[in-house]
């Protein structure tokens, strides 16, 4: 991690005790070292006498009066607990703090200022665009379809004298075309992944995800080519030149519509909600309202493919970075013809592995990693962790209801057996009860590259 260049005149010396970490929420932190000196675990930090050292305030735990407080350190990439003396520095999750050995105490030297590439994390983290969940938009596009859009007022006309009106031919047949194309959860039967034509349909999915838009368009420059995203753009277009024939200048003013879920966590990944109430009975929305919904979805899948973008560029900070990252929202209906949404993160993993002859080049061996979160209706919420390297393939499947956990183990043989006649050898295929503990992601993946 790029730590920042510029330092703010230390504070006075302050001897900082460091604290055999005591586990809190269930032993996530400390839990290895609970029983360890001060002494150990400095000497584990490999910190020598009088050494200093750059570290991360990772949380305040307690602070307390007289200017003491304990903190939790992130040194070296493992967390330490002290018992800090900090007198009138202000410190905040996030702030990097000079220390120094001295004997089994630290001392606090001094607080850095305030890096570029924080103030921009800062920045972006309260600038995140507005994001509609795309199941709920698809949803509200349904209705628009089926009963129409309330249009504009005019001047000096009153609100009750508006009725719906239907869409726009060029923004209803971008939707029905786009709702046409997507999965229904009754066309796939379990051992239907072999199939020829359950292969191609999920490619399809993937494809037209949004996620690839701009790459299609340069390989097949078509207006009306199947997107996701693409079709989205052509709704907005439609409504903006029916209504009021000024696309950009209008669009641009638009404040989209959000989930409360994605504007708390905007980058948490995979992370499903649950599956929303049925819209049949939603009411017809303005056109203003139709437009601002469509503004959020099409913030969703950008956010998507910018942040696919930087793990790809940048990986995580505590793990290999990953050659590439895909991350995209997959819309898909129930028998009911209601919308919902499934997650998919994709990445390729790629390690050097020595040759068994001298003065050859190292073979680059990619491991693929799936990770997949859907909420069914019968069957609630369930994940799907996949690991290919080579031929060996591993799985691991996550369910919240027990009725779920035991399907699962039942129909387990005959994925091992679709898995061998793949020509794959399956090492490890378990289901368990519950959901995965993903890391939280943070906007510590600079968006904006401050060295260009």
């Amino acid at each position: 991690m790029k730590l920042p260049s510029s330092q703010q005149p230390p504070t006075p010396p302050a001897p900082a005790t460091a604290q055999p970490a005591q586990p809190r929420d269930a032993g996530q932190i400390g839990r290895e070292t609970a029983t360890l000196s001060a002494r150990q675990q400095l000497d584990q930090l490999q910190l020598a006498n009088r050494e200093t050292i750059l570290a991360r305030v990772a949380e305040v735990i307690n602070r307390q009066g007289s200017g003491n407080a304990d903190l939790l350190l992130d040194v070296r990439g493992k967390s330490l607990q002290v018992s800090a003396a900090i007198g009138a520095t202000e410190l905040t999750p996030g702030d990097w703090v000079k220390v120094m050995r001295a004997g089994n105490e630290l001392q606090l030297m001094g607080k850095l200022a305030a890096a570029p590439e924080a103030i921009i994390t800062r920045a972006l983290a309260q600038r995140m665009p507005w994001q509609q969940s795309l199941d709920s938009g698809l949803a509200k596009l349904m209705t628009a379809l089926n009963r129409g859009v309330i249009p504009e007022l005019t001047p000096g006309q009153l609100p009750g004298a508006r009725s719906p009106q239907p869409l726009p031919e060029a923004a209803r047949q971008a939707a029905e075309t786009l709702l046409a194309r997507l999965p229904a959860s009754n066309t796939l039967a379990p051992g239907a992944g072999t199939q020829n034509n359950s292969v191609q349909q999920i490619r399809q999915w993937v494809a037209e995800s949004g996620l690839f838009a701009e790459s299609r368009l340069t390989q097949a420059p078509s207006p009306a080519l199947p997107d996701l995203k693409l079709a989205i753009g052509r709704m907005i277009t439609a409504l903006l030149a029916e209504q009021t024939g000024d696309a950009t200048t209008t669009f641009n003013r638009l404040s989209p519509l959000a989930s409360p879920g994605l504007v708390q966590a905007p980058l948490q990944f995979p992370q499903v909600p649950a599956s929303p109430a049925p819209a049949n009975n939603s009411e017809p929305t303005s056109v203003g309202q139709t437009l601002r919904m469509l503004a959020g979805m099409l913030n969703r899948i950008t956010v998507n493919q910018l942040h696919s973008q930087i793990l790809t560029a940048r990986g995580g900070a505590d793990a290999p970075a990953p050659t590439s990252t895909m991350l995209m929202d997959l819309p898909w209906v129930t028998p009911q013809n209601e919308p919902r949404l499934a997650q998919l993160r994709i990445e390729q993993h790629k390690d050097e592995s020595p040759s068994k002859d001298r003065g050859l080049k190292r073979a680059a061996i990619s491991e693929w990693r799936l990770n997949l979160a859907i909420d069914l209706e019968r069957a609630g919420a369930l994940n799907f962790e996949v690991s290919l390297r080579q031929q060996d393939i591993s799985a691991r499947v996550w369910a919240e209801k027990q009725d779920t956990l035991r399907q699962v183990n039942e129909e387990l043989p005959l994925l091992r057996q679709s898995l061998t006649e793949l020509g794959l050898e399956v090492t490890d295929l378990e289901c368990r009860r519950g959901s995965p503990s993903y890391p939280a992601t943070k906007l510590e993946h600079r968006l904006v590259d401050t060295r260009a």
